[in-house]
């Protein structure tokens, strides 16, 4: 299936369009962020978050805690490997539990993964195009 690709105008529409996806997203599912700084991941995770049942004021960008679990209608963990320089660092994150588990995982810099890279995720790709506006990519890759 073919990505579909939208074009945000503003982080309300950023939020929305992360909002509007986490209709669709159960236990177990991952969701790829992908994006240079200030592409809009933490605003996109914050509105898939808010649709999970997240009080949005609650999500920040994990990037010196690594990962941010969230309590909503299924748990939520905001993976952010932006400090990951080793694969091996990424053993102690306890991302076996965290990859297919009770709850969503929205990972922000996946090309981090290495080996826990899923088979099966949602692939977001976010790029700025200047000023607010953001082209965002979805790809449902789970089957």
């Amino acid at each position: 299936m073919p990505p579909r690709i939208t074009v945000s105008s503003s982080e309300a529409e950023t939020y929305e369009t992360g909002r509007a996806l986490a209709a669709g997203l159960c236990p177990g599912d991952v969701v790829l962020l992908e994006g240079q700084l200030g592409a809009g991941k933490t605003v996109f995770a914050r509105g898939l978050a808010a649709g999970l049942g997240v009080d949005p004021e609650d999500v920040r960008s994990p990037t010196f805690t690594l990962v941010n679990p969230y309590r909503g209608r299924v748990p939520v963990y905001h993976v952010d490997l932006y400090r990951i320089e080793v694969p091996d660092d990424l053993d102690e994150l306890g991302l076996e539990e965290i990859l297919g588990g009770d709850g969503v995982a929205v990972i922000e810099w996946p090309e981090r993964l290495g080996g826990y890279l899923p088979e099966r995720a949602v692939r977001v790709r976010l790029r700025d195009l200047g000023g607010t506006d953001r082209q965002i990519s979805i790809e449902d890759g789970r089957g």
